[in-house]
């Protein structure tokens, strides 16, 4: 219950760490060099929680697995480049929030799926499957959607990517198989760990750009707000156009309308810039808010769920 509590009150964290990072930059800007490092921890404890079975999950019930991860990457990444023309964002802040949308899906997805009575096993899956698919499709997609006047550097970004990704998450995956007792016995820290790294990458992030927030204004927050609803609903009525229940449809709407921004933070600011990093950081505050809000609002509604579900 207390970890719960913990991790549905991360917008709050976010919010916080962020404040007294723009008021206390000196505190992270020396952090800056362990923000791979962090990633790759949050990497490795998603991994630790999958098993071979998740991935067998895929082969039996390809259709709802391959839907979710073919909506999250042809709406979100869209989504934000339709976004940024249609705002006037600035080239570099655009390419952010295209990188955001170019990512695989967030890592608290699956415990908003729970609270919203989705399907749970579907959301592990997705969740493993966009992560793997991401390694090749980030770096793509960005290059694709980013205006030519920003300088992306594809192939760096592919290795990067390949390091603080695929390779944590396969490890993770290999240490779940050789010592599934221990990885039990220590799962119920692992959010913790996950929480905590991902609001330094936040600190580190607000504070790097600190000298760049002056420009943002409130374009990008809403640039955020809609990049997010989009997905969220993109990922519902997509759904329920491919005629998936209801369990399934509230899952792929937060599978595909919450993105891994820790990622896309890390990515931005090390390949674009600092403040290209900011929609990501904020885009990371506000999914969990929107996220947790559409949980307890679904929280309360039953579900008829197919007998293949």
């Amino acid at each position: 219950m207390a970890l719960t509590l913990v991790t549905r009150l991360f917008p709050i964290w976010a919010v916080l760490i962020s404040v007294f990072a723009v008021s206390q930059p000196g505190w992270f800007r020396p952090l800056g060099p362990l923000v791979t490092p962090l990633l790759a921890v949050v990497m490795f404890a998603m991994g630790v929680t999958l098993g071979v079975e998740d991935f067998r999950r895929i082969a039996r019930r390809p259709a709802p697995v391959l839907a979710g991860v073919g909506l999250h990457y042809l709406i979100m990444p869209a989504a934000a480049w339709a976004i940024g023309r249609a705002l006037g964002l600035p080239p570099e802040l655009a390419a952010g929030l295209i990188l955001v949308g170019s990512v695989a899906s967030g890592t608290a997805s699956t415990l908003m799926v729970f609270l919203s009575n989705g399907d749970v096993a579907l959301s592990v899956s997705i969740g493993a499957l966009s992560t793997l698919v991401g390694v090749v499709a980030t770096p793509l997609l960005t290059r694709f959607y980013v205006s030519a006047a920003v300088a992306v550097h594809g192939w760096a970004m592919l290795v990067s990517i390949v390091e603080v990704v695929a390779v944590p998450v396969l490890l993770g995956v290999a240490v779940n198989a050789l010592a599934g007792g221990v990885v039990r016995r220590v799962a119920p820290v692992l959010p913790l760990v996950s929480i905590a790294a991902v609001l330094l990458i936040i600190g580190v992030v607000v504070a790097g750009a600190k000298a760049g927030m002056a420009v943002v204004g409130p374009a990008l927050l809403l640039a955020v707000v809609l990049h997010n609803a989009i997905g969220l609903l993109g990922g519902y009525w997509g759904g329920r156009l491919l005629g998936f229940d209801e369990a399934v449809c509230r899952t792929l709407a937060l599978e595909v309308g919450m993105q891994n921004s820790g990622l896309a933070a890390a990515l931005a600011r090390a390949y674009i810039g600092p403040v290209a990093a900011l929609p990501a950081a904020l885009f990371s505050v506000w999914h969990n808010l929107s996220g947790s809000l559409l949980a307890g609002v679904w929280a309360g509604r039953g579900v008829v769920r197919d007998k293949e579900s």
